[in-house]
């Protein structure tokens, strides 16, 4: 089994680049979808997060209101890290199940927005850094998301800097181009990581 950890700042296409990863046969663990099935209605996780932050963080629905959340967090570091606190063991502990369930022969591709910041390369057999320019994730958010500038801007500053990001990167897929190069970029990176699986 290859263990790789795929990351990038938001905006930057990490989703995308880890979609086609799965299209070539990639087992795709996903941190942020494991994020959210971890404080659904009823689990131990959503219980902590009302907890910690009120009631106010709850949707009519008894769901967690995520953009509600984000706005508390986003803009202060240290709520930031008691969210990660109760987020980020329960995460790492479903990831683990996920990952002893593939093959011994897979390429197993951890999709974690939060690993340069976290510390988390040594997890991993490789580090992939998805990669773009800052003026490109901020047209994205503001064009595909629907988010403010402000709000977006403020995400962007809650991360690593690029300079961090590249810096754990085995191999950085820079992704300032069109789709289709794109594609041909994450082809030539899947059979370089077939060949190492393989090895």
């Amino acid at each position: 089994m290859l263990k790789v950890g795929l990351t990038g700042g938001i905006g930057a296409g990490k989703s995308e680049v880890s979609r086609l990863l799965v299209e070539h046969g990639a087992v795709l663990i996903d941190a942020d979808r494991i994020a959210r099935e971890v404080v659904a209605p009823g689990t131990a996780g959503l219980a902590a997060v009302v907890e910690a932050f009120g009631e106010d963080v709850l949707a009519a629905d008894g769901s967690l209101d995520r953009p509600r959340l984000g706005s508390i967090v986003f803009a202060d570091p240290e709520r930031l890290a008691v969210l990660n606190s109760i987020v980020h063991p329960l995460v790492g502990a479903r990831s683990r199940e996920l990952e002893d369930a593939a093959a011994d022969d897979a390429v197993v591709v951890h999709d974690v927005p939060l690993l340069t910041e976290n510390g988390l390369a040594p997890l991993y057999d490789l580090v992939i850094v998805v990669d773009a320019d800052p003026g490109t994730q901020l047209d994205r958010l503001l064009r595909l998301r629907g988010m403010t500038e402000d709000d977006a801007r403020a995400r962007m500053a809650a991360q690593a800097t690029r300079e961090q990001r590249r810096a754990i990167a085995d191999i950085v897929i820079d992704n300032d181009v069109p789709l289709d190069e794109l594609r041909r970029r994450v082809k030539d990176v899947w059979e370089d990581l077939v060949r190492r699986a393989r090895a």
